[in-house]
Parts: C-alpha cells; sequence; structure tokens
C-alpha cells in the first residue's frame, strides 16, 4: 500500500460532496414532475472503501479494524421513499435533510484541511 495524503482524500470527498449535492438539486427541482424517481450518490464509505485504503499500524500494541463485525444494513420497506399518486418520490423534507448533511459534511471537510494546513505551516516555520 502506498501512502495516504490527506489532502487528496479531502479532495475527493469535497468532489463527492459536490456531486451529492448536485443530486440532491436535481431532484429538488422535479419534486413535481409526474414520474420522476428521486436519485441519490453512493456512499462515500463506499468510494473510500474501493480505493483499498487500510489502517496502518506502525507499532503491535496498535489497534487493529475487525471487519468481521461489521454488519450490512439493508433499506426497509419502511424507510423507502412515499411515492406520490403522480409516480414521484421526491420528499422534500428527506431533500432539506440531506442537503444539511452534505452542508455539514463540508464544513467539517474544510476544517479538517485547515487544521493540517496550519499544521504543516507550523512545522515548517518551527526553526525561526
Amino acid at each position: 500500500m502506498g501512502s495516504v495524503f490527506l489532502f487528496d482524500v479531502a479532495s475527493r470527498q469535497a468532489q463527492w460532496l459536490a456531486v451529492r449535492q448536485a443530486t440532491i438539486s436535481g431532484n429538488i427541482a422535479n419534486a413535481n414532475t409526474p414520474g420522476f424517481k428521486s436519485s441519490d450518490v453512493e456512499p462515500f464509505a463506499n468510494v473510500l472503501d474501493k480505493t483499498q485504503l487500510s489502517m496502518a499500524a506502525t507499532d503491535r500494541g496498535h489497534i487493529g479494524s475487525d471487519t468481521s463485525q461489521v454488519r450490512a444494513v439493508k433499506v426497509k420497506k419502511t424507510d423507502s421513499w412515499d411515492v406520490m399518486h403522480s409516480g414521484n418520490s421526491v420528499s422534500i423534507e428527506q431533500e432539506m435533510a440531506k442537503a444539511g448533511d452534505v452542508n455539514r459534511d463540508y464544513s467539517l471537510n474544510t476544517s479538517i484541511v485547515k487544521a493540517f494546513h496550519r499544521m504543516i505551516l507550523a512545522s515548517t516555520r518551527g526553526g525561526q
């Protein structure tokens, strides 16, 4: 496994968040379109899983992650989208909640990048 670059991962998440926000906007724009089926993007965790990143343990005492205990969660019928009489499956309330999630995740992403940027700057100025 190669090096993991925080700024690259943060950039990928920012791109993913932009795509998800565009998808949410498209759903809201078509809220009154008969027969329109709402959509969402694949979760970012799944995108990260495809990159084959794993936690690095530099010492035998480090805690490892046991993925055998992770269970898949299936969408239940009661958790699915409501379908209107017109065949439209967009719920404005759910789309607004997803938009709030995107906003929160983007704020967290930028805060982490800013913090690491400050740490890099501090380490380069350390000798002055």
